[in-house]
């Protein structure tokens, strides 16, 4: 035996008996509040699948009119129409019983999205519309008047604004495991595809998925970036960039509350206080069509002192408004953004 050989074979006999290895630490999978606005922010948050939907409210059935709208690639599109049907916004139809081809029509669920529309609607011409109105004109067939609708609260019908709306956990209250896809970094479509939107305005201004939830954290209370990281389990390096996106397009201001190192909050502005109505009709639509009868969150309402739920009603007459009771008139020519293409000779609410 060697000299080296016997320090080994001492040194290994005097090292304590029994004693475990270290184990690997456990990766802690990331939650996110249960929240039914994040589930319809996951729809509306790509670009590319609101667009569709936008062009189905405007009549749009067919695979051709969809992409001749919007000039889409087929494999988006395909993947886009996939995934709405397997959701429950779309179903397929077959245009007649010897033809393998299928139009793809709104199902109720998708027709229900039709309110969030017209809330995000009237933020986009209230604050982004570059004209004295938005492209189009909406008329309340209840009424027969020009309409600009209000998200009001459905027990004394008068418009909620965030000031006089409180939360508090609902039966489906919690935290769940966050799906890892849903938390992939991917580049900002763009939403201003085919016709002039002021939804699409409002989304642009918006912006992406991890946005939306920043926003609603806002409307929640919080102020600070650590608040924010703690609550969304968000990388700080897009936390940081999303923040900044949301100051430059005006829906934060940064105020310093310390120097020492330097420490910002970041506060509503009327702009972003103004998403509160439309992000309420996101809430009602996922805890109608996604919480399954177990809403995350109830809303109080402190002008009436009730739990609510959102609603979209007309200004003039206090009526709520769904797909088939409103027209509207367009402010821009059809024809310079697909209309020509498309072959349809009626467009469902035009007047």
């Amino acid at each position: 035996m060697t000299r080296s050989t016997a320090a080994i074979k001492k040194i290994s006999a005097s090292a304590p008996k029994n004693v475990a290895s270290p184990k690997p630490t456990r990766k802690v999978r990331p939650t996110e509040r249960k929240c039914s606005i994040a589930s319809t922010v996951g729809i509306l948050s790509d670009a590319w699948t609101f667009l569709v939907i936008r062009e189905a409210f405007f009549g749009a059935r067919r695979f051709e009119e969809f992409r001749s709208g919007l000039e889409i690639t087929r494999q988006t599109l395909t993947e886009r129409l996939r995934r709405l049907t397997r959701e429950g916004i779309f179903r397929e139809v077959r245009y007649s019983e010897t033809s393998s081809r299928v139009e793809y029509k709104l199902t109720k669920s998708g027709i229900d999205l039709y309110p969030t529309f017209m809330a995000l609607m009237q933020f986009g011409d209230r604050w982004l519309s570059s004209a004295d109105e938005g492209p189009l004109q909406l008329i309340h067939e209840g009424c027969n008047a020009v309409s600009k609708p209000i998200v009001a609260c459905s027990c004394c019908e008068r418009r909620i604004v965030a000031k006089e709306t409180h939360y508090q956990d609902g039966p489906g209250a919690g935290r769940s495991s966050v799906d890892a896809s849903k938390r992939t970094r991917r580049t900002a479509d763009d939403f201003m595809r085919g016709r002039p939107s002021s939804v699409s305005q409002a989304l642009e201004v918006i912006g992406d998925r991890w946005s939306f939830l920043v926003i609603r954290e806002a409307f929640y209370g919080a102020t600070r970036f650590d608040q924010l990281q703690a609550e969304l389990g968000i990388a700080s390096n897009i936390l940081t960039d999303r923040l900044a996106r949301l100051v430059e397009r005006g829906v934060f201001k940064k105020r310093k509350y310390q120097t020492t190192p330097e420490r910002f909050e970041y506060l509503l502005t009327p702009l972003g206080a103004d998403l509160h109505g439309p992000l309420m009709m996101m809430m009602a639509w996922g805890d109608r069509w996604r919480a399954q009868g177990q809403p995350p969150m109830l809303l109080k309402h402190d002008l009436c002192g009730k739990t609510f739920t959102p609603v979209v009603v007309c200004n003039r007459c206090g009526e709520p408004v769904h797909a088939h009771n409103m027209k509207y008139r367009m402010r821009y020519n059809p024809d310079m953004f697909g209309g020509s293409k498309s072959g349809r000779a009626i467009v469902p609410g035009r007047v």
